[in-house]
Order: structure tokens, then C-alpha cells, then sequence
């Protein structure tokens, strides 16, 4: 957190967890979940580079999104990532009053920004489990941005809320890039097409690709078309568009859907053993459903710096607005017993 400025917090939105990580650190910070991308996955981008002398062409990647999503071609818009998105958004549109509901991915209020928009914050309170009430987003309101599952609080809202803040002459965006880590895709809006209802897609964090990007954006047609006539030319590269379809196969959801369901079991031990440090001021809020928890621990900022002295790198949470500096983000991994024990000598010493 920077200075206040106007009565209100001044965050650092483009601090992303990749800036925590170091040689020789245990990655905890970055919530991309492979080290690399599969062979199979390795094998279909090998192959497509010697066609990098053409164009990209999209029209495949979009077929198979459609189909994965049983959507509509023309529902479909296949981005550099799902960041992207957010900057086609921010400069498509012209909204009166946006909103965006934290805490949350700081790139969708860093976009707006950057487009000249004033962004006003809804922000959720842990003492209540950072629970989504309809009512809090404002009726004025005609664009609003939130995840589901939310990063950092890793809290799965249900559809049924979401679908109560859609509107007319809304935008609701609904970041969804981590929704394949969750058995099921539970509470997802992907499969429907609801009227001023966008979400947002991503394959960095399930296939290990985040230096490839590759997200998409899935809306009405009339909304896909304002967002591709802002896209520049040619901005999904090839290899870009071999893993959107790759990655849409059955096959790849299947594996997918097994990586979620590993990442649960995962999880669940985390949060275990982070309750087990109740007794040393740990808080885990809510229900994490993610392959990511949000804790709350005494003196934070020092017990960051000594986990990272111990060789753990933690994404630190007070640049998410509505958290300050106690609050630390891990990702899940496969053996956190390690890095708990380290934790309870830390909190205890």
C-alpha cells in the first residue's frame, strides 16, 4: 500500500506474484500450477512452428472453444490471455459508473484507469468470509468486474448471485480463470448466454503456459464484436490458438478435471494445517476453493521477509485493495507440510 490520496488507499495494481519469486525459493507466490506445459501439449506447440511465417488464424480455436462451452462461434473471441480482455473491455466500453468488487486481480481497475474511467471498489469483508451480497454493488452501476473464483480470497461465489447482479444496460464481467482448478467448474456462467453477461478464460494457470497467453473471452455476439473491432490485428499468435484448441479437446478436460480434483486434496491439507496455527494467530477466511488460500497472520510484513530468508517465496496481499500488509497469498502445492512447520517456527519465535 502507498500514501492515501483523497481519503482513499493508493494500491500498487500491477505488482503481480511473479515479482516475489527468486532462485532457489520455493515457489509459492505464482498460482500458475505446472512447471511446464505437458509433453503432449509441448508436442502439438513444437509442431506448429514452422508455420510462424503465416498469419494466425483464429477460426480453428474459436470452433473448439465454442464447442467445449456449447456456445456459439460468434460467442466466442479467443485473447493474448485473459489480460487482454481486460484492456479490450476498458476500451470498448464507456461506462457511467464501474465497479469493480475487491478484493480481486487488480489488472480490470488497472485497465479502467489507464482508459480514463474512475473506478469505484466494493469491497468484501472477511469477518464475513468475503461473501458476495448483490446488494452491495450499487444499482447506478453499468459495468462491474469480479472473479469467481476470486484471487486472493479463493472464495467460489454462487451463480444464483451473480445472475442476480446482471441487468439491463449492465456489463458483468466474470473472471473465471481459475474456475477449472475447481472438480466441476461449479457456479461457472460459462455455458450460458446471458444477456450483458462476459466471462473471462484463461489456460495459463491449468497448462502451465503463461508466457504463451492464451484466454477468451465469451459474451453475446453484439458484445464480441464491439471487443474484436479494439483487438489489434493479429494479437493471438499461432501457438497462441494450437493450445486454445488443444486444450479444449475432451481428452485435455479430462485431465483437467483430474488436476482439480488433486489440487482439492491438496488444498484441503493446506487449510488444515493452517487452522492447526490458530493457536499462533492464523486466519484462513471464509471457504477457499481455489488452488490459492488468503491468510491473515501477525506482523505479516516481517513474517513474509523471514519465510523468504527460509527459502519460501509467499506473494505478499496488501497491493489487493481492502487488504493491508498481514495478509499473505500461497499457492497450493502438492507437500506444504515443509513450509507449515517453517511457518510455526516463524509465528512461534
Amino acid at each position: 500500500m502507498d500514501e492515501l490520496v483523497d481519503g482513499e488507499v493508493e494500491y500498487d495494481l500491477h505488482h503481480h506474484g511473479d515479482r516475489e519469486v527468486g532462485d532457489g525459493l520455493v515457489d509459492l507466490a505464482v498460482n500458475v500450477r505446472l512447471a511446464e506445459p505437458p509433453g503432449w501439449l509441448r508436442r502439438e506447440l513444437a509442431a506448429c512452428l514452422t508455420d510462424l511465417a503465416a498469419y494466425p488464424d483464429v477460426r480453428g480455436a474459436t470452433d473448439a472453444v465454442a464447442a467445449r462451452h456449447g456456445r456459439e462461434t460468434s460467442d466466442v473471441l479467443p485473447t493474448a490471455g485473459a489480460a487482454e480482455a481486460f484492456t479490450l473491455l476498458a476500451t470498448a466500453l464507456a461506462p457511467r459508473e464501474a465497479v469493480v468488487v475487491h478484493p480481486q486481480f487488480t489488472e480490470p481497475e488497472a485497465a479502467l484507469r489507464a482508459a480514463g474511467h474512475p473506478v469505484r471498489r466494493v469491497t468484501l469483508d472477511p469477518a464475513d468470509g468475503f461473501v458476495l451480497r448483490p446488494e452491495a454493488v450499487p444499482d447506478s452501476a453499468d459495468l462491474v468486474f469480479l472473479g469467481n473464483p476470486t484471487n486472493p480470497t479463493s472464495v467460489l461465489h454462487p451463480a444464483e448471485t451473480l445472475r442476480a447482479l446482471a441487468r439491463p444496460g449492465r456489463v458483468l464481467v466474470v473472471d473465471e480463470a481459475f474456475l477449472d482448478a475447481v472438480p466441476g467448474e461449479p457456479e461457472s456462467l460459462a455455458g450460458e448466454r446471458l444477456p450483458g453477461v462476459v466471462v473471462l478464460r484463461s489456460l495459463t494457470k491449468t497448462w502451465g503456459i503463461a508466457g504463451l497467453r492464451a484466454g477468451y473471452v465469451l459474451a453475446e455476439p453484439e458484445l464480441v464484436d464491439r471487443l474484436r473491432a479494439v483487438q489489434p490485428p493479429w494479437s493471438v499468435s499461432t501457438p497462441s490458438a494450437v493450445a486454445l484448441t488443444a486444450c479444449s479437446r475432451p481428452a485435455a478436460l479430462t485431465e483437467a478435471e483430474t488436476l482439480a480434483e488433486q489440487a482439492q486434496n491438496h488444498l484441503a491439507d493446506l487449510i488444515d494445517g493452517l487452522r492447526d496455527l490458530a493457536d499462533l494467530g492464523v486466519e484462513v477466511p471464509g471457504t477457499p476453493r481455489g488452488p490459492f488460500v488468503l491468510l491473515r497472520v501477525p506482523d505479516g510484513a516481517r513474517v513474509r521477509h523471514r519465510l523468504r530468508e527460509e527459502g519460501y517465496a509467499v506473494r505478499r496481499a496488501d497491493t489487493f485493495p481492502g487488504l493491508d500488509p498481514d495478509w499473505l497469498r500461497l499457492a497450493v502445492r502438492q507437500d506444504m507440510n515443509p513450509f507449515l512447520k517453517t511457518l510455526r517456527t516463524i509465528l512461534g519465535g
